[in-house]
């Protein structure tokens, strides 16, 4: 027996979960992950302390949220770069409440975040029912949200936010900051609607093709509006889980979560287009992004590169998705080219 096959005979005694996850996409991305872990442990003492732990997860929550979002957007084909002003505003209309209307504070955590849902419908309804570019109408809404938050703060933060909700942004549950835990039940959660739920399936549908999808009967635009009203509604709850961990609602809130979140699920290997893809891949992808952070302030770095290195990894993330998707289109058309090809022999014999 030759080394493949022996290889083969081994893979083909492990066990299910084994045998998938060595064939799973995202196994090269997590590697990426482990292998900057591995070094920013070697390069720098203070990586593994527990202070830097704790910080790097929590501030890990808010990207995983965000790039989980993005991520169900970006499978649908559209994308909504207005979830840091809506996060921004959120925070900002709950901390209003909170401070100079008396609603109690745990209410007006949850307004907030329904505030985010209501924000994001917004967006939808303009995209699917004007049909308009999502790129476009995002952009424009992220003025309206980030105008609206400052004519109401006049450009200060709102203090004073009580602190029965604190914990939420700071606290810890068995040493896990509480966002990291919010994150991840969010994570599950999109994970569990797009495996085992209708609108999942046709989420994937709509990426691949929006017009085949209404062909079959599915209603493209209300799983647009959906999609939309769930991204804001992560983006509120981000927001207000900032505003407890700041103890103060700002309108400079959320400020890269857009472009951050973009280049995670790009990172994580979701199409730009639609279709292809995990919610799983974009959160390995946000952890990509926060231990490349997080070395920048640990090797002294200094901290303005963060934008700039943010940015040189969109490009990076988006051109080879790009290059990818060029390489399978080319693989396609040789595979078609070839069977046209035999087409005549077949005929023939």
């Amino acid at each position: 027996m030759n080394n493949e096959n022996q290889v083969a005979a081994k893979g083909a005694g492990a066990p299910p979960w084994v045998r998938a996850a060595t064939k799973s996409p995202l196994l090269p991305i997590f590697g990426i992950l482990v292998a900057l872990i591995v070094i920013a442990s070697v390069g720098s003492p203070h990586f593994l302390t527990e202070y830097n732990i704790q910080a790097l997860v929590r501030d890990l929550a808010f990207a995983v949220l965000i790039a989980t979002a993005m991520s169900m957007l970006l499978l649908l084909g559209e994308l909504d770069l207005s979830v840091g002003a809506n996060a921004s505003l959120s925070g900002v209309l709950a901390g209003t409440l909170m401070v100079q209307h008396g609603v109690p504070a745990f209410l007006a955590f949850v307004i907030g975040a329904l505030l985010g849902g209501v924000f994001g419908a917004i967006n939808g309804i303009l995209v699917a029912g004007l049909r308009l570019n999502s790129l476009v109408v995002t952009i424009g809404m992220t003025g309206v949200y980030s105008g609206i938050a400052l004519v109401l703060t006049k450009g200060k933060a709102i203090t004073g936010i009580p602190e029965e909700i604190l914990f939420l942004g700071k606290g810890t549950f068995f040493g896990i900051p509480i966002p990291f835990i919010v994150a991840a039940v969010v994570l599950l959660l999109a994970l569990a609607v797009l495996r085992w739920t209708p609108i999942g399936r046709y989420v994937y549908a709509i990426g691949n093709s929006a017009e085949a999808s209404r062909l079959i009967g599915i209603r493209v635009d209300r799983i647009r509006v959906l999609l939309f009203a769930s991204v804001g509604t992560v983006a509120g709850l981000a927001g207000m889980l900032y505003v407890a961990r700041l103890g103060s609602s700002q309108t400079s809130i959320g400020g890269e979560w857009a472009i951050n979140g973009i280049a995670a699920a790009v990172i994580g290997g979701i199409a730009l287009t639609g279709g292809t893809g995990s919610p799983l891949g974009g959160a390995i992808g946000a952890a990509i992004i926060s231990v490349i952070s997080n070395l920048i302030v640990l090797f002294g770095v200094n901290v303005y590169w963060q934008s700039a290195v943010s940015g040189i990894v969109v490009v990076l993330a988006i051109s080879l998705g790009s290059f990818s998707a060029m390489r399978r289109a080319r693989r396609e058309r040789m595979i078609k080219t070839r069977d046209a090809a035999a087409e005549p022999l077949k005929v023939g014999v």
